[in-house]
C-alpha cells in the first residue's frame, strides 16, 4: 500500500491512473437502480471529486475526505467550476473524525489498500462513520486477476470475511474499473452493502 507520501508524489507526478475525470460506472449503475438513499454521503479517498461532485448534482449532502493536499485543491476548484457544493477536507480515514453517521458511503479504491495497512482501524472507521442502514458502495482491485501495475486486489471471501460481521452483503459483482490510461481496466469487485 503506497504511504501519503507515494500518493502525493504521485498527484504531483501526474501518474494516478485512477483519476479517469469521469463519475464511476459504477457508481453512476447504482444511483441508476435507486439504491442508494438518504441525504447525505461520504465519499472517503475522493481524489480530484470526481465522484463527490456527481453525488452533489444528484442532490446529496456531500462530505469528500482525501488524503492529499492537492487532490482536495483540484477537487474545490473543480466544484467551483462545476457550481457543485461539496464539503472537500484533507484528512487520514483511519485517524481523522470524518462526522457522520452518513446515510451513504462511497469508495473507489480504498478499503482495498486501507485493509492491510491497519484494517482493524478501518473497521472502526466504518462504525463511526454509519449507522444502521448506512449504505456503502465499494469499489476493489479483485483477486481473480493480480495485474501489475494496477490495484491492490481482495478476494470474495476475505470481502465477507472482514467487512461482512458489520454490514449485509446485498450485490457483490465483478466490473473493470476506468481509468486514465487507453487499454488499462484492471478488474475490480463492486460491493453494495447495507450497515446492519
Amino acid at each position: 500500500m503506497p504511504e501519503k507520501t507515494d500518493f502525493a508524489e504521485r498527484y504531483a507526478s501526474g501518474k494516478t491512473p485512477w483519476d479517469s475525470g469521469t463519475p464511476s460506472e459504477e457508481l453512476l449503475r447504482v444511483l441508476k437502480d435507486g439504491k442508494l438513499t438518504g441525504s447525505t454521503a461520504l465519499d472517503f479517498g475522493c481524489g480530484t471529486g470526481t465522484n463527490a461532485i456527481e453525488l452533489a448534482r444528484r442532490g446529496f449532502r456531500v462530505t469528500a475526505v482525501d488524503i492529499v493536499d492537492q487532490a482536495i485543491q483540484i477537487a474545490r476548484d473543480k466544484a467551483r467550476a462545476a457550481a457543485a457544493q461539496v464539503d472537500f477536507r484533507v484528512g487520514d480515514t483511519l485517524r481523522d473524525d470524518p462526522g457522520g453517521p452518513y446515510d451513504i458511503l462511497f469508495d473507489r479504491g480504498v478499503y482495498h489498500c486501507l485493509r492491510t495497512e491497519d484494517l482493524k482501524a478501518f473497521q472502526e472507521f466504518l462504525k463511526r462513520a454509519t449507522g444502521t442502514g448506512s449504505w456503502w458502495l465499494s469499489l476493489a482491485g479483485n483477486s481473480k486477476e493480480d495485474t501489475e501495475p494496477g490495484p491492490p486486489v481482495v478476494s470474495e471471501q476475505e470481502i465477507r470475511a472482514e467487512l461482512g460481521p458489520l454490514f449485509d452483503i446485498l450485490d457483490l459483482r465483478e466490473f473493470r474499473f476506468t481509468t486514465n490510461q487507453d487499454g488499462f481496466r484492471p478488474l475490480g469487485w463492486s460491493i453494495l452493502m447495507r450497515r446492519k
